[in-house]
């Protein structure tokens, strides 16, 4: 398959921009503010003006999201869209490589940008798309709600790993926060006039712990007791759990939700305590990776000369907002190997590769196949509606 001829020096024009690209690759975010950047620090502004000197349109506090941002360039259909993420976790920095994500969209849409404005017709639009929040707040499905994606035919994004994989495996997700409330006494004078909310939480810990023996060994349960009481000698008032419950779609993720959530309820029943159960994080989907994106960034990873795997034998499985997007729009979210292969994602070696040299080099790499893909789908209006099809199967096939 062969691309048209103002589509055959993109990897000259990212290698181009490529020291512009290190620099708006080191911004730092901390994901405890969700959607408010740590002070002294930079947030999308950078990208933002990077985005406008390279000619595209940016809207900032995109639907009134204070750091998303959306940047366009084109006119019309299709808008192959491009997503950035830039928030990094407390207290060790870019240990999930989303700098080299919104480095790679950055790469990309530049990339096909050039492409658009070499081709002297009107082809299409592409989108470059911030989005905030991911490790905490699920800034994709705000988004979402806010129409962002309404308007979008194919989503492209990438994550850094240990691996590399076209077609990765990611969790849905449900997260609970469970609240239990007694009533306090003298743990020894009065011992018998209080209600033992730790109790209820270690309870529930205990029932869930044993209830993971009948779950699907691809379902996920985790959980921290994060409240249990101020001083031994007082019976704890209040107890607080945390819970992540995952699996690799919705209908598995309600199975797995109704052998878990009586735990909660049984446990206050049990020891006398109110139960607040709070759901106030919403649902992410699996990713649905499509058949022709794949194909197509397949066939740009053999084009730029990076080797790949298309599934990966690996046994760890997260979960990401991407997964929502996946199930509203055609779109993958591939994973690129940095490092040595030995550091894993949320730890203090990851963050260290991320910010590497080499790791650099290697998602512009990524990323070039990531903009041929785009190029593909504005050049050819077929492969979009392939792309659709294979989307409407999946979804009836769920």
């Amino acid at each position: 398959r062969k691309s048209p001829p103002y589509a055959r020096n993109i990897e000259l024009i990212i290698s181009e921009q490529r020291a512009q690209h290190g620099k708006c690759g080191k911004v730092e975010g901390d994901c405890k503010r969700r959607y408010r950047w740590l002070e002294g620090r930079t947030g999308p502004g950078e990208r933002c003006y990077f985005l406008e000197t390279n000619g595209f349109r940016v809207e900032r506090s995109y639907t009134g999201i204070e750091t998303a941002f959306r940047a366009t360039y084109g006119e019309g259909r299709p808008n192959v869209c491009v997503i950035c993420e830039y928030d990094a976790l407390p207290g060790i920095g870019h240990a999930c490589g989303h700098n080299l994500i919104a480095e790679a969209g950055l790469t990309a849409g530049i990339g096909i940008k050039a492409a658009l404005g070499a081709a002297q017709q009107q082809l299409g639009r592409v989108t470059v798309l911030g989005t905030p929040a991911e490790e905490s707040g699920s800034g994709k499905v705000r988004l979402l709600e806010n129409g962002a994606f309404g308007d979008v035919d194919v989503a492209l994004m990438m994550h850094p790993s240990s691996f590399t994989c076209v077609y990765p495996h990611y969790l849905a997700i449900a997260c609970y926060t469970v609240t239990y409330t007694g009533r306090a006494a003298h743990a020894a004078a009065f011992p018998w006039e209080g209600v033992n909310a730790l109790d209820a939480a270690v309870l529930a810990y205990t029932m869930i712990s044993h209830a993971r023996q009948q779950l699907k060994p691809e379902c996920r349960v985790h959980g921290v007791i994060l409240e249990g009481g101020v001083k031994p000698n007082i019976v704890p008032e209040r107890a607080v759990l945390e819970y992540m419950v995952r699996a690799p779609d919705r209908k598995e993720l309600a199975a797995a939700l109704a052998k878990v959530l009586p735990c909660f309820e049984a446990a206050a029943s049990a020891t006398g305590c109110q139960v607040l159960v709070d759901s106030s994080e919403p649902l992410l989907d699996n990713i649905l990776t499509n058949d022709t994106v794949a194909r197509l960034y397949e066939e740009n990873l053999i084009r730029v000369g990076v080797p790949f795997e298309r599934h990966s034998g690996a046994t760890g499985h997260g979960s990401t907002d991407m997964g929502n997007v996946t199930h509203a729009v055609p779109g993958m979210h591939p994973k690129f190997k940095i490092g040595s292969g030995q550091e894993v994602a949320h730890s203090s070696p990851f963050a260290r590769v991320a910010n590497l040299p080499e790791s650099h080099a290697q998602t512009q790499r990524f990323a070039s196949a990531m903009a041929y893909t785009g190029i593909d789908f504005l050049t050819n209006k077929e492969l979009v509606e392939e792309a659709w099809a294979n989307f409407r199967r999946h979804c009836e096939e769920k």
